[in-house]
C-alpha cells in the first residue's frame, strides 16, 4: 500500500449472505402481511395480530440465534436467513408504530401506553423463553 492510500474499512460484500437475508426477509414479510391482513385491528382496539407476530418473532429470534450459535456448527448463512431475514421481517417495528398512532388517533392514550409496554415486555419474555428452550433441551440435531 502506498503512503497516501486510505485502507478500505468495509469488509467485502458476500452476495450469498445478502441472498439469505433477502430470502428470509421475503418469507417473513409474506407471513406477517398474511396474518395482519387476516386479522386487521379495528380502529381504537388492541392490534392482536401485530402483537402476536412480534411476540412469536421474538421467541423465534431467541430460539434461532441461540440454537445456531450454541448448538449447531457455525455456518455463514443460517443466522442471516433466519435471524436477520425471517425474524427481522416477521417482527415489525413500523407496524407497531402505526398501531400506536391509530390508538392515539382514536384517543386511546392508556391503551396505547399498555400496548407499547406490553409489546416490549412480551417480546422480551418471548426472547428469553426461546433462548431457554434451546439451552435446556438436549437436542443434538
Amino acid at each position: 500500500m502506498e503512503a497516501n492510500e486510505v485502507p478500505n474499512p468495509r469488509p467485502p460484500v458476500d452476495i450469498r449472505e445478502l441472498a439469505a437475508i433477502f430470502a428470509g426477509g421475503a418469507l417473513g414479510a409474506v407471513i406477517r402481511t398474511a396474518l395482519i391482513e387476516a386479522a386487521p385491528a379495528k380502529g381504537g382496539s388492541w392490534p392482536w395480530a401485530t402483537f402476536a407476530v412480534n411476540v412469536v418473532g421474538s421467541f423465534l429470534l431467541g430460539y434461532f440465534v441461540c440454537r445456531l450459535q450454541e448448538r449447531l456448527p457455525v455456518t455463514a448463512y443460517r443466522r442471516p436467513l433466519l435471524g436477520t431475514g425471517l425474524c427481522g421481517a416477521l417482527t415489525t417495528f413500523s407496524t407497531f408504530q402505526l398501531d400506536l398512532l391509530h390508538l392515539l388517533d382514536h384517543d386511546r392514550l392508556l391503551l396505547a401506553a399498555v400496548y407499547a409496554a406490553g409489546s416490549s415486555g412480551a417480546g422480551f419474555l418471548g426472547l428469553l423463553i426461546g433462548t431457554n428452550v434451546v439451552r435446556r433441551a438436549r437436542l443434538t440435531w
